[in-house]
């Protein structure tokens, strides 16, 4: 935010300095809160994300209901940088991952990961 180009309304009888904060203008620290509420809820959910004995289908809409509304609640109003995007993408191939039952150490790409889940469409895009 350039200081000299904001124009603001003093309301009330102390007219003052408009100070910011370091971190004025960044979203960080919502991000970073929602990305670990999904974490929460991915470490909740563990043994029903690797379970063999759920549906595909079911594992989804969990995944849809709880973790990425927990993981992109107020995600509208969000000034993204790069950073900020990737571990919001990390979040969710976390959770596709233990979706899909395939370890990072498989070492397989989560571009193959979304096509066989059917949710190629990064997750960026949606915001």
């Amino acid at each position: 935010m350039n200081l000299n180009k904001t124009k603001y309304l003093c309301i009330g009888e102390t007219h003052s300095n408009l100070k910011l904060d370091k971190d004025s203008g960044t979203d960080d620290k919502e991000i970073r809160s929602r990305i670990i509420q999904a974490r929460k809820c991915i470490a909740c959910l563990n043994g029903i994300l690797w379970s063999k004995d759920i549906r595909k289908e079911r594992k989804l809409n969990i995944y849809n209901a709880l973790i990425k509304s927990s993981l992109l609640y107020g995600s509208e109003t969000w000034r993204l940088t790069e950073n900020s995007k990737k571990l919001v993408e990390v979040t969710k191939m976390d959770a596709l991952r233990r979706y899909s039952r395939i370890s990072r150490k498989e070492r397989i790409r989560k571009v193959t990961i979304g096509q066989q889940i059917g949710l190629e469409v990064p997750i960026i895009k949606e915001i």
